[in-house]
């Protein structure tokens, strides 16, 4: 089971230094938009593409970065209104693999000496946490990012979620939020467990992580991820904040908003207020972003080796995997692989590595209604088809 089917499932009855960072990127393998390298066509997956398309989803694209080839597909159509073919280079949002930056951000101001993982968020956000049942001294940033906080979804609140639920979606699609109002939600639940003695998915532990990265750095979450992880080098990543738009260009995302019937009204979502999501799912990226991001990152490019190992020192999630900190295996046939998927109101994504970062795969649906074992057997097929 994956991130966001367990979302679905559960919540969503309902949803080193800067310089160093530019250095490392710049060396990863650059290929541009539509490229392909000779011999690399890819029928299997391409199939596999096709597949998503056939049960159900309106587009989907996907890019394969092994070594210096590229391979870029596409399926299906990117407006069910003007039908036409989705393209690779588009913009999309992301979901939950914001997690990765933001995790990332974290480890990289703790190479910085500006915070340790074993910090509490009590240190850090005081009074943040000043709930029945909570105990912030209890909570450190590492069990934030590894979602052992106990702490309590956002997208678990019935009243939260009800808003962008069916046709409510359309009224409240640009409200506007900020962490500490989402986290004050969250929190006027109980804690799910006592920190650190299980693990449970909350968006609501990267909501703090992402207060706690501002704290540290006097900047807005989006300018430390800027800052640390984007530069020039992943030009086309946006870390959006109140924006409703996504950069052209783009396909439009379609939804059902969580209403589960066969006849269920579609609802395109392509514009919201990503606030709601904030550091835990707000950001918008390109298939040639992800790879090169998820490539660099699992080589070893980004963190110093003491964060690196932090980053992958996984714990059991139950469900058939193990999640480290913003980055979680995917068990396959052929061996393991590490990455992460994220889905969000019209749009799944999934970006999956090798251990080493040389085969990288990203795609994008513009709808989530459909299983996600489609879009896994792209993943399936291409590292061991």
């Amino acid at each position: 089971m994956n991130e966001h089917r367990l979302r679905r499932s559960r919540a969503l009855v309902l949803f080193v230094s800067a310089a160093a960072t530019t250095a490392v990127l710049a060396s990863a393998p650059v290929a541009h938009a539509g490229e392909r390298s000779p011999g690399s066509g890819r029928p299997a997956t391409q199939a596999a593409l096709e597949s998503v398309v056939d049960n159900g989803t309106p587009g989907v694209i996907a890019r394969v970065d092994r070594g210096k080839r590229s391979w870029n597909g596409t399926a299906g159509v990117a407006d069910r209104e003007r039908p036409g073919p989705r393209r690779p280079g588009e913009h999309f949002r992301i979901g939950s693999i914001t997690k990765t930056f933001t995790a990332v951000t974290m480890l990289k101001l703790e190479a910085e000496g500006k915070l340790s993982l074993d910090d509490s968020v009590e240190e850090w956000l005081p009074g943040a946490l000043d709930h029945d049942g909570y105990d912030g001294r209890s909570i450190t940033l590492r069990r934030l990012l590894n979602h052992t906080s106990g702490v309590y979804d956002i997208l678990r609140d019935r009243g939260f979620a009800s808003r962008y639920t069916g046709s409510a979606f359309l009224e409240h699609r640009y409200d506007s939020w900020t962490p500490d109002e989402l986290v004050e939600i969250a929190t006027s639940h109980p804690p799910e467990f006592a920190a650190g003695t299980q693990w449970s998915y909350s968006n609501t532990n990267y909501l703090l992580a992402g207060m706690v990265i501002e704290a540290a750095t006097g900047k807005s979450y989006g300018e430390a991820v800027d800052r640390r992880l984007l530069g020039p080098h992943l030009r086309k990543t946006v870390v959006p904040g109140f924006s409703s738009a996504v950069p052209e260009p783009h396909a439009q995302a379609y939804s059902r908003l969580f209403v589960d019937a066969p006849d269920a009204e579609v609802y395109d979502t392509t514009e919201f207020d990503p606030s709601m999501a904030g550091a835990a799912g707000e950001i918008i990226s390109t298939t040639r972003d992800l790879n090169r991001f998820f490539g660099a990152l699992l080589a070893g490019r980004i963190l110093p080796a003491d964060q690196q190992e932090e980053l992958l020192a996984g714990v059991d999630t139950g469900n058939g995997y193990r999640y480290g900190l913003g980055v979680r295996t995917y068990p396959l046939p052929c061996g393991t692989m590490w990455g992460h998927d994220g889905d969000i109101l019209g749009s799944v994504t999934y970006a999956v590595s090798s251990r080493d970062g040389s085969h990288v795969v990203s795609l994008n649906e513009n709808a989530n209604w459909n299983d996600d074992e489609h879009a896994e057997n792209v993943i399936t097929t291409e590292f061991c088809g």
